[in-house]
C-alpha cells in the first residue's frame, strides 16, 4: 500500500506521463460501462436469443473459467492453510464460489474466485477470521463506487511491482534445492507444469500435470506386478500373483502365464494382488479362456470381495472357478474404519 501511495504521488505531483489504470481501460483494457445496467428479465430474454448455436463455445469458456476459478481458490486455500496453520473446508469453498457465481451470472456480473495475491496480502496484514475477508469485500466496492477517480490515477508499475512482490512471495523456492534429489518424472512434471502455466493458462497446466503423473504412475506400477511359482503336493501348479492388476499391467500379466506346457491343474492366488479395473478382468478372462481350451483345470483364489463381485458382474461363469477362503483380502478405506467405530 505505501508503495502504491509514494509511486503514484510522484506520477502526479511530478506531472509524469506514465501508463495507469485509467489509461489502460480506456485504451487497451477495455471500454467499461456503457450506459445503464439492462434488466434481469431482459438480459435473460436476449441470453437466449443470442445463442444461435453457440453451445460448444459457450460451454468450453464456462468449462475452463471454473476450472480456472477452483484451482485458484483450492491452491490459495492451501497456501492461506499452510501460513495460517489452519485447516479450511475445500469442499464448502467451492459450493460457495459455484453458488455465488451461478448467482451473479444472473445479474450480469463477472465471475470471480479467490485470489492469491489479495489473500497472502490480507493475510500478511494479519488478518485471520471471516471480518477480514468481508472487509476486504466491503472496501473493495467502496473504491470501485466511488474512489474510482483516485484508483484511475495509480501507475500500473505499481501494481506490476506489487504483483513481483506477491509472486516472490507465493512462489515455492525451496523447490530448486529438492529437484535433484525427487525422481527425475516428478522434476520433468514441476518443471513442465511451471513452464506450462506461464505460457497458457492455470487450468490447462494442472489437467496436463495431472495426466503426467498419471501416466507415469501407471508406467511405474504396470512394472511391478510379479507371478511367483510353486508346485502342491497334487501336482497343481500355483501362481502366486503379487502387485496391482490393472490396465497399465496386463499385457505382462498374460506374458507370465504358460496355458500350452503348464500342468492340467492351475490356480492363480491373487493374496497379494488386486484387481484393480475392467482391464484387469478382461485379462483374467482372457487367461482362463486359454488354460479352458487346452482342457485344464483353473481356480482363482484369494480374490477380495470386491474383486469378486466385478468378476461375477462381467462373467456368471466364474462363480464355477473362484474358491473362497476366511483369509481373503479385505481392502478397508478410511470411511469404512469410521463408519464402524461410530
Amino acid at each position: 500500500m505505501v508503495a502504491i501511495i509514494v509511486v503514484a504521488a510522484i506520477t502526479i505531483l511530478g506531472h509524469i506521463e506514465v501508463s495507469t489504470v485509467g489509461s489502460f481501460i480506456s485504451d487497451g483494457g477495455g471500454e467499461g460501462l456503457e450506459g445503464s445496467l439492462p434488466s434481469f428479465q431482459s438480459q435473460i430474454f436476449s441470453f437466449f436469443g443470442s445463442l444461435n448455436g453457440h453451445w460448444d463455445l459457450i460451454i468450453s469458456t464456462a468449462f475452463l473459467m471454473a476450472a480456472v476459478g477452483l484451482i485458484e481458490s483450492l491452491m490459495t486455500l492451501n497456501l492461506v492453510d499452510d501460513i495460517t496453520e489452519t485447516r479450511g473446508s475445500g469442499n464448502r469453498e467451492c459450493v460457495a464460489q459455484g453458488g455465488a457465481n451461478l448467482l451473479n451470472g444472473l445479474f450480469g456480473g463477472m465471475g470471480g474466485c479467490a485470489m492469491i495475491g489479495q489473500s497472502l496480502i490480507n493475510v500478511n496484514s494479519g488478518g485471520r477470521g471471516r471480518l477480514s475477508g468481508v472487509t476486504a469485500a466491503i472496501a473493495l466496492l467502496c473504491f470501485i463506487l466511488f474512489g474510482a477517480p483516485l484508483i484511475e490515477q495509480i501507475p500500473l508499475a505499481a501494481l506490476v511491482g506489487v504483483m513481483f512482490m506477491v509472486v516472490i512471495g507465493t512462489f515455492a523456492w525451496s523447490s530448486f534445492r529438492i529437484i535433484r534429489k525427487i525422481p527425475l518424472p516428478d522434476a520433468i512434471v514441476l518443471i513442465a507444469v511451471s513452464a506450462i502455466t506461464v505460457w497458457q493458462d492455470l487450468a490447462i497446466a494442472v489437467i496436463a500435470g495431472v495426466i503426467m503423473s498419471a501416466l507415469v504412475f501407471a508406467w511405474k506400477n504396470a512394472a511391478m506386478i510379479r507371478a511367483r511359482k510353486k508346485t502342491k503336493e497334487d501336482g497343481t501348479l500355483v501362481y502366486e500373483i503379487w502387485g496391482p492388476l490393472f490396465f497399465g499391467s496386463v499385457q505382462m500379466f498374460g506374458s507370465k502365464f504358460n496355458p500350452k506346457n503348464d500342468p492340467d491343474k492351475i490356480e492363480i492366488d491373487f493374496i497379494e494382488s488386486r484387481v484393480s479395473d475392467h482391464s484387469g478382468i478382461e485379462a483374467i478372462k482372457s487367461i482362463t479362456d486359454k488354460y479352458r481350451q487346452f482342457g485344464k483345470q483353473i481356480r482363482l483364489t484369494h480374490l477380495s470381495p470386491e474383486c469378486k463381485v466385478l468378476l461375477l458382474k462381467s462373467d456368471p461363469n466364474f462363480g464355477n472357478i473362484i474358491e473362497s477362503s476366511i483369509d481373503d483380502p479385505r481392502y478397508h478405506v478410511v470411511t469404512d474404519l469410521m463408519d464402524n467405530e461410530v
